[in-house]
């Protein structure tokens, strides 16, 4: 254990990461089926990795890039947000980081102060809590309504509102459930947030994975929310880049330099190399995004179907988007979901993620991701059967 006086209390209050210590207990068990891990299995597209090897063969990535990323970079982005998210921006609203991730973290730091508020309608993902104690602040945890397929609460939001109420931060698609939170609830939050002078931090990294006939909206496009968003972006679930560490966010030019100030001393830009790959993404044909999301309906399709099967032992909302889900467990045993994962991955060597990593109201679920093969599916649910009886 270490010492409690060397170490900053707010660090010590943050509990061990359900998500990463079920990879690592995955890691002891032979022969695993992983539906645990919410990153794509899809290899990054050819001509993505085609134009970073030709960046490095060029001699262009051996040195820093400007702190908010390429030039160049950064007015393909522009024209992006204002093709497929309804945003008029221009280069001094972006600033490209290493992944979502670090955009959020920066965001986060640069707009709360200790013991301001946020809050995160819950199930959520778990990184978003954990930025929030990290700066110092307190997460107000709302329920979403479950049984109408996790969707906000807008008079419970504006119930939980208090003077010390700083900020809005949600993930649509919805990482764990895969929700999508729909155009109309998202202008009631902006009319939440303007009410009350909050800023709304997105977490949109599922963005163009929305299924039967559902829309993504970004609220930035509100014109009204212009200096009361900070919407955030990463190619790396688009594109297959996770590995790659490449996002951006997009926020008002009053705001842009105070999250650099954090943007700085966390990263000081975002891999040079990465960004030329983005910048190829963006650039090129978009069949490869359009293949992925096909993929993962289908995927989703089956993961259903096989759940369908259970339906004495699960209860499920179907996902509108991302590449996850969240179903309920019914039975006794899924009180404690952590407990359960684990004896699902020691009795029956399948790796699924407990729910309650994700806030309190997601105890009694697990997490699923089915951006894996289908046939990894197959095998997962053919061992939950067998272990179930």
């Amino acid at each position: 254990m270490p010492d409690n006086r060397r170490v900053s209390r707010r660090v010590m209050e943050i509990g061990k990461s359900a998500i990463h210590e079920m990879t690592r207990l995955s890691k002891e068990v032979e022969d695993v089926a992983f539906l645990s891990w919410a990153k794509p299995t899809s290899d990054t597209p050819d001509h993505i990795k085609e134009a970073a090897i030709l960046a490095i063969k060029n001699g262009l990535v051996s040195g820093y890039s400007e702190t908010s990323g390429l030039p160049v970079l950064r007015e393909e982005i522009v024209r992006k947000l204002k093709r497929d998210n309804g945003i008029d921006a221009n280069a001094a609203q972006v600033l490209v980081t290493v992944g979502a991730i670090e955009g959020l973290a920066a965001a986060i730091m640069a707009l709360v102060d200790p013991g301001d508020e946020v809050i995160l309608p819950t199930p959520t993902y778990s990184t978003h809590i954990r930025q929030v104690v990290i700066a110092s602040g307190k997460p107000v945890m709302v329920p979403t309504i479950e049984e109408e397929g996790f969707v906000l609460d807008i008079a419970a939001i504006r119930k939980a509102i208090t003077p010390r109420t700083k900020a809005i931060i949600y993930c649509s698609p919805s990482n764990p459930t895969g929700t999508v939170f729909s155009e109309g609830q998202l202008r009631e939050l902006a009319e939440v947030a303007l009410e009350n002078d909050l800023t709304v931090i997105t977490d949109e990294a599922y963005e163009y994975f929305t299924y039967d006939g559902h829309k993504h909206f970004s609220i930035a496009s509100i014109p009204e929310m212009r200096k009361h968003a900070v919407s955030c972006y990463t190619f790396t679930k688009t594109y297959a880049m996770t590995g790659w560490r490449i996002g951006y966010l997009h926020a008002d030019e009053e705001l842009i330099p105070q999250i650099t100030k954090v943007h700085i001393p966390f990263a000081i830009c975002a891999p040079v190399v990465s960004q030329y790959a983005a910048l190829a993404a963006l650039r090129g044909a978009q069949d490869c995004v359009t293949g992925f999301r096909e993929h993962y309906r289908a995927a989703r399709d089956l993961m259903c179907e096989r759940l369908d099967r259970l339906n004495s032992v699960f209860e499920y909302q179907r996902p509108r988007g991302s590449y996850l889900m969240f179903p309920r467990i019914l039975l006794e045993e899924g009180k404690d979901s952590a407990g359960f994962c684990k004896t699902l991955l020691r009795e029956a060597k399948v790796s699924t993620t407990p729910g309650v990593a994700f806030g309190p109201t997601g105890e009694r679920h697990l997490r699923l991701s089915f951006c894996v093969p289908q046939e990894e599916i197959h095998k997962a649910f053919d061992r939950i059967e067998a272990f179930l009886g």
